[in-house]
């Protein structure tokens, strides 16, 4: 029988910037995800999952993420439920510059869960960051999200920009599921399983 997982959830950069502010989500829409992260941080806190919150800062005046500023605030939802740990960040990975590689040790965190923005930024960062010091990991699809782009590369919809990257990390990196399969995984004290790579290729071509 496979152990329990040790689990922690991440809430990454629930913050006032993606509701109101200058990068507005979405895909999936805030109206899905965010309801879907505050059922994601309850679970957690009514298991004994450690609730980790991290907030993205730059330096005052900066156009997006300004320290103090009302973007730069963590939605209200999220600020008023308990956290057992709490970080800054200031670049994509939620590993770079901070300590949570030395929390989750202390805490013999081995499954990290991961909810909130944005999906092929510093979800993707930290998911990629994370698969690749050993531990497991688990993205909540409905409980992030993404926003589209445009650019000299090419355009790209919110909705393709989050489906594609959900599809990459599910072949490799993190089991990806919605937040009501994790729930019950969570009640009932079991993980999640990812594909893999060569399974998520053939499957295109039968």
């Amino acid at each position: 029988m496979t152990a329990t997982p040790r689990r922690a959830l991440l809430v990454i950069d629930a913050q006032n910037e993606y509701f109101t502010g200058t990068l507005p989500i979405e895909y999936p829409p805030v109206t899905t995800s965010l309801p879907n992260i505050m059922l994601a941080m309850d679970t957690a806190s009514a298991n004994g999952v450690p609730v980790i919150v991290v907030q993205h800062a730059t330096p005052a005046g900066a156009p997006v993420f300004a320290t103090g500023s009302p973007g730069w605030e963590l939605h209200p939802d999220v600020a008023a439920r308990k956290v057992d740990h709490y970080l800054q960040k200031a670049q994509a990975s939620v590993f770079a510059g901070t300590d949570l590689a030395e929390w989750l040790r202390a805490h013999q965190i081995d499954t990290l869960t991961i909810v909130g923005y944005m999906t092929h930024n510093c979800d993707a960062a930290s998911i990629y960051h994370a698969a690749h010091v050993g531990l497991k990991v688990e993205f909540l699809a409905d409980a992030s999200g993404s926003l589209p782009y445009e650019n000299a590369a090419g355009k790209a919809s919110a909705e393709e920009i989050h489906r594609v990257f959900s599809v990459v990390f599910h072949s490799s990196f993190a089991a990806v599921a919605t937040t009501a399969a994790w729930v019950a995984a969570v009640n009932h004290g079991v993980g999640l399983e990812m594909d893999n790579i060569v399974m998520s290729n053939q499957r295109t071509r039968k």
